[in-house]
């Protein structure tokens, strides 16, 4: 019988508290079963760790489990480390706090990675995404059913519903000069680049918790920064000028103001879905 595909689940933490225990629980309640969860920590003292270890802090973790205790420079440092530890097929991050949508989210992923093998798709060269669930405003964030250089610009999925391939992971490592946007630097060189196949799933793959680094107030112009530099280095002035076009005509902030809104958001997402869908 041949080997079925192998995902890696990577979380990287540095004292997560309770959350670790959330995000791994969700990873081991996963029913498709040739899954490993890679946890990277930067030197934890809060304890989290121990119910991984066995109440040992060098240990390697459970059978599922692998914990990889090393000192990093962030996050995206960490994610670097963690790939080369990992052994799976395909590589999905899931951050401290965030969950998996369900039970069932890896065997169906596997599930298209299948149809895609079986269709002479290189695997190497292969990223599948979904939806995601938004905790904060208790919305499904749709993704964009195709992947284009406009998707690339204004809006790619949600990093912790994308499974990368492991190769394309460990050909470019997330680029350490980008403190709040490596892994869209990281996906638009997938795409731009690499030359890899983007596939909608079409079911919600992640529910994210919020709030995290990039997203706080004084990180904003930092973040604004980094998508000109990024979108620079991947598309040529005549692209970028019609995509800013398109968001101005098309009343970009006003849309990404109704997104965030507690009181909209449900309602523009699901119009947004419905548009997706056709």
């Amino acid at each position: 019988m041949e080997d079925r595909l192998k995902i890696s689940v990577i979380t990287v933490c540095l004292n997560p508290g309770e959350k670790l225990a959330l995000t791994l629980d969700s990873i081991l309640n996963q029913k498709y079963p040739d899954v490993e969860v890679i946890v990277k920590d930067g030197g934890s003292t809060d304890g989290s760790l121990e119910r991984w270890t066995g109440g040992n802090i060098s240990g390697t973790g459970t059978e599922k489990v692998k914990v990889y205790v090393e000192k990093d420079g962030g996050i995206y440092d960490a994610m670097n480390q963690a790939v080369f530890h990992a052994t799976g097929d395909f590589l999905l991050f899931l951050n401290c706090g965030d969950t998996f949508a369900d039970e069932e989210v890896l065997g169906r992923t596997v599930k298209v990675l299948e149809e895609e093998k079986g269709t002479g798709t290189d695997l190497n060269r292969l990223v599948v995404y979904g939806d995601t669930c938004g905790e904060k405003n208790g919305v499904v964030i749709a993704s964009s059913p195709e992947i284009t250089g406009f998707t690339c610009y204004r809006n790619i999925p949600c990093h912790q519903s994308c499974f990368y391939s492991a190769a394309l992971c460990r050909e470019k490592p997330y680029d350490l000069h980008y403190k709040i946007r490596a892994d869209y630097d990281h996906f638009l060189w997938c795409y731009y680049r690499a030359g890899a196949k983007m596939r909608y799933m079409g079911f919600a793959v992640s529910s994210y918790e919020g709030g995290g680094f990039s997203e706080n107030k004084k990180n904003k112009e930092l973040d604004k920064e980094e998508h000109r530099q990024i979108t620079r280095n991947y598309m040529g002035k005549g692209e970028l000028f019609r995509y800013r076009l398109i968001m101005f005509c098309t009343l970009a902030p006003l849309r990404s103001a109704l997104a965030e809104n507690r009181m909209f958001s449900g309602i523009y997402h699901l119009v947004k879905r419905k548009f997706y869908k056709g």
